[in-house]
């Protein structure tokens, strides 16, 4: 297989955080895109790279947006892009994959593993040759700098443990035909 691109329309990539123990606080971001190299017959051999846009935030509610693009969470003035790079995919069953790589958010880079599930694949002329996935990984918010933790009558406004979730299709570029020297 070959180079394949994140279907923007088809994607999407989403976060949830207890709030004050309680309630679970869903958002995705609207601006992502990942490229790679992916090849179902050995994919131990894929890689993939995703950037994700952190002032794309949303939670469906422009205050706690705000807040959360602001110093005391994710600073994106001063840290536009969070970014996920492969280092190594394992097949674990049939359709499931286990995919390590470095996660940097704020400039800090952790390794984290991703437990990913194929949907399935789709070839047709006007769509082209398509992956489908779902996966989900949790990480704690402070070990990439985002320490800001306000308490109300003894509880912790915001968790520790973010869950990430992501689930779309990546697409099948067509092979560019080599430049010619002149």
């Amino acid at each position: 297989m070959g180079s394949w691109q994140l279907d923007p329309y088809h994607t999407q990539i989403g976060f949830s955080a207890k709030h004050l123990g309680m309630m679970t606080v869903r958002g995705h971001f609207t601006d992502v895109t990942a490229t790679g190299d992916i090849h179902p017959d050995n994919p131990e051999a894929s890689r993939v790279d995703v950037t994700i846009q952190m002032a794309s935030i949303t939670t469906n509610h422009p205050q706690r947006d705000n807040d959360l693009r602001s110093s005391n969470f994710l600073e994106v003035d001063a840290h536009p892009t969070a970014t996920f790079t492969s280092t190594a995919v394992k097949q674990t069953g049939t359709d499931e994959f286990s995919v390590t790589g470095d996660l940097t958010i704020k400039g800090v880079t952790k390794p984290v593993t991703i437990s990913l599930t194929r949907l399935g694949e789709f070839n047709d002329p006007a769509m082209g040759h398509r992956i489908g996935y779902s996966g989900s990984t949790t990480i704690n918010r402070k070990d990439f700098g985002m320490s800001f933790n306000p308490v109300l009558d003894g509880r912790f406004v915001v968790s520790d443990e973010i869950t990430i979730s992501l689930e779309g299709e990546l697409v099948e570029q067509p092979e560019q035909a080599p430049a010619q020297a002149s």
